[in-house]
């Protein structure tokens, strides 16, 4: 039986994948190697980790207008996260996911990096602003 996560609905289609998770922010400008598909701050949770095709499981968004372009050229060269899962999002980075067509979904009752772990299958229906955590 999956457990299922409450959230604001969001934003994108529904989508199943594995999640990568971290107590950390998210900057696509600052954070992400848009040619090699890894987190490349080194400071970042996830130093080194493919984000591409992965569910991102992060505390807040960051950034402005340049993670628009970026999140768009990345889904051109196929190395996009499938989703994006926050505690809290700005309404910038609820615009790029609209533009560059990545599921994104925020507010959950409780601190979403303490409830799905790395590795997680989610299916997040973001029109019904749940997530699923259908196996550990």
């Amino acid at each position: 039986m999956p457990t299922v996560l409450k959230c604001h609905p969001g934003i994108g289609p529904s989508v199943t994948g594995i999640a990568l998770v971290a107590k950390d922010n998210f900057s696509a400008r600052y954070d992400l190697d848009r040619k090699t598909g890894v987190f490349s701050r080194p400071t970042h949770a996830l130093a080194g980790q493919s984000y591409a095709g992965k569910v991102l499981v992060l505390d807040q968004a960051k950034g402005g207008v340049a993670t628009a372009w970026m999140l768009h050229e990345m889904k051109s060269r196929g190395l996009v996260p499938l989703a994006l899962v926050f505690n809290r999002v700005n309404p910038i980075l609820a615009q790029v996911a609209a533009f560059g067509s990545v599921t994104i979904v925020d507010r959950f009752e409780s601190d979403v990096t303490d409830l799905i772990q790395t590795g997680d299958e989610l299916r997040i229906d973001p029109a019904a602003g749940v997530v699923e955590i259908l196996n550990r």
